[in-house]
């Protein structure tokens, strides 16, 4: 197998929820539902923590994963993007020493994330010959008839589509937001996460749900029990 890394993105700066990445989800730190799924995927050479955070470090490890190094201050800020943080990392194993064929980002925050899961994304990174692998959700309404508001007044975003049966439109989808697999060659060359050879991977919308807010939180953890009971208590859905 080739050698393959996991690299959780947890920094500690969080402004809408505080300490979000290590914040309690229905009994554990969030950010353990990402380490386990990708120490029990059996796909990864390694797991690391990137992190500027020393508590988050300390529980990482204790989780088991590793934390070979400290983020920089750089890509510690509300602007750095998740191409910035990746790349920070694969370079900092490159001047150790290590290359890593395939990495896959993991968001602290996705404790819908699975070993099924990324082991699925892995299998079609690989077979597809893909740049990256991205899970995507489909919207609840086809886009094509959207509204938006002006001056209190709605208006259609495409008024062509105003008699279009829903069912007659073809579905859009957007990020899920929990994680990306990436061929690293290929990622360090252009550093985007999305190419013209993207694949995505489908999530059931039931497994899928944003933490930006109080509100996201509770609706995420409604969404996560709801799952428990639906698998007679497996959280690999």
């Amino acid at each position: 197998m080739k050698n393959c890394l996991a690299i959780i993105t947890a920094r500690g700066g969080s402004k809408r929820i505080p300490r979000k990445n290590i914040k309690n989800f229905l009994g554990n730190p969030i950010i353990k539902y990402s380490i386990d799924a990708a120490l029990q995927a059996g796909c990864f050479t390694e797991v690391m923590v990137s992190t500027d955070d020393e508590e988050i470090a300390t529980l990482a490890l204790s989780l088991g994963a590793k934390v070979p190094f400290m983020r920089s201050n750089e890509n510690s800020n509300d602007f750095a993007t998740t191409a910035e943080v990746i790349t920070e990392v694969l370079e900092m194993y490159k001047k150790a020493g290590q290359h890593f064929d395939y990495a896959c980002c993991i968001y602290p925050t996705a404790p819908f994330v699975t070993d099924f899961k990324l082991q699925h994304a892995y299998k079609m990174l690989i077979e597809k010959n893909a740049e990256t692998v991205v899970p995507v959700v489909s919207f609840g309404f086809p886009i094509l008839r959207s509204l938006k508001m002006e001056n209190g007044l709605i208006k259609m975003n495409w008024p062509e589509y105003i008699s279009t049966r829903s069912q007659d439109l073809a579905p859009a989808y957007h990020d899920c937001g929990q994680f990306y697999f990436i061929q690293t060659d290929l990622f360090l060359k252009n550093k985007k996460l999305f190419s013209d050879n993207s694949v995505g991977y489908e999530m059931p919308e039931s497994e899928v749900q944003d933490i930006d807010t109080e509100e996201d939180w509770k609706v995420a953890e409604i969404k996560y029990s709801f799952l428990l009971e639906k698998n007679k208590g497996k959280a690999n859905v």
